[in-house]
Order: structure tokens, then C-alpha cells, then sequence
């Protein structure tokens, strides 16, 4: 299995999707490399940073899930492919 380093960058202007975010990370836990959460409280938002290393198309699942959460964004920045690759 092919997997690509990724980190998943998430906004939640929405608290209340926060259970469904976690509920999410918890099924994609064994790909996650690690997690960061910053609560901006001067503007009501929350900032997550994922970083992954899985299969494209379980990235794009996992972001696709929780861009479509309400009040929630997400956007993907893969790593380069090596040159080996």
C-alpha cells in the first residue's frame, strides 16, 4: 500500500462539530501521525493541524468528511513524492 505524507489544515467556526471532527480522527487514528488544536478565542475559532501518513484516497476521505461538517473547513497539503518514488 501506497501511503503519501500529508497535513490536513481544519477551521471550526462551529463548536458544536467538534464531536463528529473527533469521532472522525478516531476512525483514521492508525494513519495520524499527530494532532495540534489551537482554540482562537478572539475570534470564536478553533485551528487543527493533522498531520498524516496513509493512502490518497483516505486523506481525501478524511478531509472530505470534515470540510463537509457544519461550520467546518478543511484543505490538504501533501508532501513532495521523492524522487525514488
Amino acid at each position: 500500500m501506497e501511503t503519501r505524507v500529508a497535513v490536513i489544515a481544519i477551521i471550526v467556526q462551529d463548536s458544536s462539530s467538534a464531536g463528529s471532527i473527533n469521532a472522525l480522527l478516531h476512525e483514521y487514528d492508525r494513519f495520524i501521525i499527530g494532532r495540534m488544536g489551537l482554540p482562537y478565542r478572539q475570534r470564536g475559532i478553533s485551528i487543527i493541524n493533522i498531520a498524516i501518513d496513509a493512502p490518497a484516497d483516505a486523506i481525501n476521505r478524511l478531509a472530505g468528511s470534515i470540510g463537509r461538517l457544519d461550520g467546518v473547513s478543511a484543505k490538504t497539503v501533501y508532501a513532495p513524492l521523492s524522487a525514488a518514488e
